[in-house]
């Protein structure tokens, strides 16, 4: 008798903890394989019947007899769906399973991780580039009123073709603030969601904790990213400038490859002296311990990166005169060269014919 492979095993495990779809006729997602989990949620590789194509499908795993999970699943997928970005990944689909979880489909992210990615090798300007992005992505989501609260690099995607995506919107928070944005949007969809009282609504699938351990003194986030405000629970006070802080810290990851400290954060350029002094401000100031400190928005974070990458001045370092000049020449050198060439041609034709 011959004993199944190690490989096989796995494989039949892999099968046998697929959740239970309904039947062809109920459903258009065949499960494929588990490609990650985290939180309450598990993300699977599926493909959708009706349309031909791979999807991710997110299922609820734990048992929810309160159906309270349920409806934080339901709200995040639906906060993502207003998030229409070509930064933020498109959801297609919410339904529940006949054992009550709850899943939904989403586009399939192809590429690394962020983390991944910044060790390929890439240049400090192609990783600005793709932070900018990110940017702009969560510049978009605070202008719908939403917050993510677990910005790192693990939650961002870069695909093959320069996509990025930030992911995993499952502890986001919708600032409860003007009519017509996304918390409006939200409840246009949801009436039966319950009422809130307080001047926050706090979203799906805390990281730590309980489900609905989302009150004030709950630290929910990844330690190495959150803003001190956030690690101190202060979810109630939580507002764009946490993720601004989170941002910071992404960008302090992708200048010295690795993440700050919980304690007492290093200057970038204690660990690399060849980092821009430019870019090291860039990230304090987003890492700034008060909030008001660090900048008032994502977008102002995206416009002094692209403001550098383009060869000027950044708001948060002011420049002395001969560091001007070095920006200057560094950004014009091709004229410069121009110039002297010029210059060492005349002179040649001065001497021959002077002679």
């Amino acid at each position: 008798m011959k004993w199944p492979s190690e490989k096989m095993i796995e494989r039949l495990r892999e099968e046998v903890e697929l959740p239970d779809f309904p039947d062809f006729d109920d459903t258009k997602y065949r499960l494929i394989r588990r490609i990650g989990s985290g939180g309450m949620g598990t993300v699977y590789l599926a493909q959708d019947t009706a349309l031909g194509r791979k999807v991710a499908v997110k299922v609820m795993n734990i048992a929810d007899p309160s159906g309270a999970l349920a409806t934080r699943m339901t709200r995040e997928a639906r906060i993502v769906a207003l998030l229409e970005h070509p930064s933020i990944v498109p959801i297609h689909d919410v339904g529940t399973l006949d054992d009550g979880r709850v899943f939904y489909a989403m586009k399939l992210v192809q590429g690394s991780r962020l983390d991944e990615h910044a060790h390929l090798g890439s240049s400090l300007a192609d990783l600005l580039r793709i932070f900018q992005k990110v940017c702009e992505a969560v510049a978009f989501a605070h202008a719908s009123d939403v917050i993510h609260r677990d910005l790192k690099p693990e939650n961002i995607m870069v695909g093959p073709f320069g996509e990025v995506l930030v992911i995993d919107w499952g502890v986001a928070k919708v600032l409860i603030n003007e009519p017509g944005g996304a918390t409006a949007s939200l409840r246009a969809h949801e009436p039966s969601a319950p009422s809130d009282a307080d001047a926050t609504t706090t979203l799906p699938l805390p990281t730590s904790g309980q489900a609905g351990d989302t009150s004030g003194g709950t630290v929910i986030g990844t330690p190495a990213y959150m803003s001190p405000e956030q690690a101190r629970g202060e979810t109630e006070t939580l507002d764009p400038r946490s993720d601004v802080y989170s941002l910071g810290a992404i960008l302090y990851f992708i200048l010295t490859s690795q993440p700050p400290a919980s304690n007492q954060v290093a200057r970038p350029r204690q660990l690399d002296s060849r980092i821009p002094r430019a870019v090291e401000a860039i990230c304090l100031k987003s890492m700034s311990e008060r909030r008001e400190d660090r900048y008032s928005s994502a977008q102002d974070i995206a416009a002094d990166v692209v403001r550098f990458l383009d060869g000027l001045p950044v708001s948060a370092y002011p420049e002395n005169i001969f560091e001007r000049v070095a920006r200057w020449t560094g950004k014009n050198q091709y004229i410069l060269l121009l110039i002297v060439a010029y210059l060492v041609m005349r002179a040649i034709v001065f001497f021959f014919v002077g002679r």
